[in-house]
């Protein structure tokens, strides 16, 4: 039984509701480019064609289509092709490790990342990541993120990605994913695109809560702030060869990121050249025609609603060829973008199947378990892949430490008498470090926020512990207080001590989950439990105090931060499992603090503008989102409205200082730009489709209860799709040009890899000196800000950086490029980039507001 296909009609009639309600509108853009296997995907694309011509059409299908939720042992699986070797896919969250597995790392979260600005830490991270999920069977892992960018500081997902600039963010993004790719592993950035805030993210979620809505939330979003914001990391991660992409909840435009032609068939596909699969957020998918003619590739986890045992794609895909709603050559460009990833990064050599269950930690289990089908058999190997990755972790978590305030209190000596560590937030969850599921609650330290985008923990190690074991090596008294409402009882310890340090925190996380009344998204931008009692108890009995912590984004600090007796504030964000020993090295100095905030530390909420949308506003359809600020979010915004952080964007202190100087600009012979033109080939078709009578269901097959299979019950395929609406002139309703397999004309802004090549060819070299002035090792980051001019653009943008370790007296020369991408603005009359007439300046320093050096650049044409 199946449903659903003539929801195409859901792409076309969905529009004409929007526009004739003033509701923004997403253009139609057809047919869905295919691959072609251009640059460094030619010959896994070769590999796939040559695979996917030798495959029938329920073949091809069961590669595009999961087999259900909890049918098998991966959070989502494939079907397989066993006549021609290839087992199911096996995709798997998250962006940090590997989630429901076990004998494997927690790593440190991407905000991390961000805050390290460090190239070389990402990259080796992904790389470690890689490894662990390649050891357990996974072929695709399901991260990193750079959706949500972070518009809202409150957003329940942000910590997931890095920063909300997107140069920062496109940068780690690239690096990770090639990380990820060549420990042998499929990286999926996600979730593309625009989805930027938890509320309204599902309608079933939203009912839940009581809201009354038909569809999930748009967000409406102009060409020019989704080229120059959102869609920038995304470019940066089809450059650097990424083999998925997860489209959205959301919907862009009042069209589902699923099914949306626009931003999947033409940006994506069309302008950005990707040529691996897309897949679709588990139960993001809303049609079956849409989707495929729109450009998703795979469906995830296959069923519609979770163990209904129907779906969009399956049975239906094979249907859709069959009576003509979907040409062949779609579903064989569906399975060729597979196959053509799994090549790419080497899974073929690499693909054993999975020793691990997501659904169970006993040995033993069924084969589906669902529904307790199949095979008894071992379902966990209980597999070590850890390695020696708890010291890349650790690594990461003191590199990402934010130093934002130091009044010559630390490094501490690790020679103080007593010691004072205060706060919930410094010690064990009582439950155990996994005790929550998906981490959904806020106990103890936070190192991992909540959701689908977390790992279990294979220990933890908390401040409490690390600090402890520090001051007792150094014969030091240390007393703990971590009830964040024993007050009095931290004031009398607090006041004995020659330093007391506090530990305060804020979570968010995943809209499934909700923690005190937090659905995803953050209520506010407070401390969570009490936290700034905490402090201002233990400034007021100690001259010495300070303060860590760990949160997913940006909090309020304006209450306490100048407290003299605060004498020191570090963020920590979310260390993952070596958090206390991270932190540690940078309170006793062994590592030196050189990270940068990779977001601004407001004075109130409302300076950060965009605030998210929590109640609906659009009756009992879908709630709007106006993306109406365009580009100024974060620090583009606090610079637009002459707002004055409290530390600003790309700020961190260092215990040693350094000096910039000496900046020089050389105009290099970059060639005229030139619109992409011509045509793409003609797509090709891969085999011989056949009839309905070839793809009944195998005679002697075992079905399985809900699971998710590409045959027929029978040649009659009204009665196979199980769609009431089902009709034989379905094919009249398919939209204009999407059959169209006819050689097509490539955008000026395309022709390559994230876009036109010429876009990323250099323009100028730019170097400036850097020298550490102070006594001890250290890292500094170098800042290269443009300022693209014109009356509504923002001050300047972030576009180069580089993390560089100096040793006292040092000086080095940093070098980098500016490309003609980084000196343009999205056209859209021309649909191109340009570089505009107005006079452009670029400023190098150590944060966006630390800039002591600056120069103009020459006109470019």
């Amino acid at each position: 039984m199946r449903l659903g296909w003539l929801q195409v009609t859901a792409v076309t009639a969905a529009s004409v509701v929007s526009a004739q309600d003033d509701l923004q509108y997403s253009p139609p853009f057809y047919p869905s480019p295919w691959a072609n296997g251009q640059g460094e995907w030619a010959s896994s694309y070769q590999r796939a064609v040559e695979l996917v011509s030798q495959m029938t059409l329920a073949e091809k299908v069961n590669l595009t289509t999961g087999t259900g939720w909890m049918l098998d042992k991966c959070v989502g699986q494939t079907g397989s092709v066993p006549r021609l070797g290839i087992q199911s896919i096996c995709l798997q969250d998250s962006p940090l490790g590997i989630r429901f597995g076990d004998y494997n790392s927690a790593f440190p979260a991407g905000i991390n990342v961000a805050a390290t600005w460090d190239k070389q830490l990402a990259y080796l991270r992904g790389q470690a990541m890689g490894q662990e999920f390649s050891d357990k069977g996974i072929d695709v892992q399901l991260g990193p993120a750079a959706g949500p960018l972070g518009r809202h500081p409150d957003g329940g997902r942000n910590w997931e990605g890095f920063s909300p600039d997107p140069a920062l963010t496109g940068v780690l993004f690239a690096e990770t994913i090639r990380g990820i790719q060549d420990a042998g592993v499929i990286a999926t950035a996600k979730h593309y695109i625009a989805n930027e805030q938890e509320h309204f993210r599902q309608t079933p979620e939203a009912k839940g809560l009581g809201f009354d809505i038909s569809d999930t939330l748009s967000s409406n979003i102009d060409d020019k702030t989704m080229h120059e914001l959102y869609l920038w990391p995304f470019a940066d991660a089809v450059r650097a060869g990424v083999g998925a992409i997860m489209c959205s909840y959301n919907q862009i435009n009042n069209s589902y990121g699923c099914q949306n032609s626009q931003t999947l068939n033409k940006l994506l596909k069309a302008e950005l050249g990707f040529q691996g699969f897309v897949m679709s957020d588990w139960s993001a998918q809303h049609s079956g025609v849409g989707a495929a003619l729109a450009g998703m590739d795979m469906s995830m986890p296959g069923d519609i609603a979770f163990n209904d045992g129907l779906s969009f794609y399956g049975t239906n895909l094979t249907i859709g060829v069959l009576n003509g709603t979907i040409p062949q050559w779609r579903v064989d460009d569906m399975a060729v973008r597979i196959m053509a990833a799994y090549y790419k990064v080497g899974r073929d050599r690499l693909h054993t199947p999975p020793n691990f269950s997501s659904w169970t930690r006993d040995e033993f289990g069924f084969e589906h378990n669902a529904v307790s089908d199949g095979a008894y058999e071992r379902v966990n190997h209980f597999v070590d892949v850890q390695r020696d990755h708890a010291q890349i972790i650790r690594r990461v978590g003191a590199d990402s430490v934010v130093l934002l305030k130091n009044t010559g209190a630390l490094p501490l000596s690790g020679k103080e008498k007593k010691v004072s560590i205060l706060g919930e937030d410094a010690g064990s969850n009582p439950w155990g470090a996994n005790g929550c599921d998906d981490r959904g609650c806020d106990n103890g330290t936070l190192a991992m926020a909540w959701g689908s985008g977390t790992a279990e923990f294979p220990y933890l190690v908390t401040p409490e512990q690390a600090i402890q074991s520090q001051v007792i090596n150094g014969r030091g008294n240390v007393f703990a207080v971590t009830d964040n409402g024993a007050l009095d009882q931290m004031a009398k310890v607090a006041a004995q001590s020659s330093v007391a340090l506090v530990f305060v925190n804020a979570d968010a996380g995943e809209a499934f989950i909700s923690v005190d009344g937090n659905n995803g998204d953050r209520k506010n931008l407070t401390l969570w439990k009490n936290g700034e009692e905490v402090i201002k108890t233990a400034a007021k009995s100690c001259n010495n105090t300070v303060v860590v912590i760990h949160s997913v984004g940006p909090v309020l600090v304006d209450e306490w931060y100048e407290h003299p007796n605060v004498t020191g504030i570090l963020w920590a964000g979310l260390p993952g499992q070596e958090s206390g020993n991270s932190i540690a090295d940078v309170l006793y100095g062994r590592v030196n603090p050189g990270a940068k905030s990779p977001f601004t530390w407001g004075k109130t909420r409302e300076a950060y503008g965009a605030p998210l949308v929590t109640k609906p506003n659009n009756g009992h359809g879908a709630p709007q989102a106006d993306f109406t600020e365009g580009v100024f979010i974060d620090y583009r915004r606090f610079d637009q409205k002459n707002e004055t952080p409290i530390y600003e964007f790309g700020y961190g202190l260092s215990y040693t200082t350094f000096e910039f100087s000496n900046l020089h600009v050389l105009p290099l012979k970059g060639a005229e730009y030139q619109p992409a033109s011509g045509k793409t080939g003609a797509a090709p078709k891969l085999g011989k489709t056949g009839e309905a009578s070839d793809y009944q269901y195998p005679k002697g097959l075992h079905r399985v209860r809900q699971y998710i299979y590409p045959w027929l019950n029978s040649t009659d395929l009204k009665s196979s799709s199980g769609d009431p609406h089902y009709n034989d002139d379905i094919t009249k309703w398919v939209p204009e040009g999407s059959h169209d397999g006819s050689p097509q004309p490539i955008l000026p802004a395309g022709g390559g890899a994230g876009g036109n090549p010429r876009l990323y060819e250099d323009l100028f070299r730019v170097s400036v000196t850097i020298t550490n002035t102070g006594d001890v090792v250290g890292d500094e980051v170098p800042q290269l800000y443009v300022s693209l001019g014109g009356p509504n653009e923002p001050k300047k943008v972030l576009r180069k950086f580089e993390r560089l370790h100096l040793a006292p007296s040092q000086q080095v020369v940093w070098s980098t490029t500016l490309s003609r991408r980084d000196l343009s603005n999205w056209d859209v009359q021309k649909q191109d980039w340009v570089i505009t007439p107005y006079h452009k300046e670029i400023f190098v320093g150590s944060s966006s507001r630390q800039l002591p050096l600056h120069a103009s650049l020459p006109a470019v044409q």
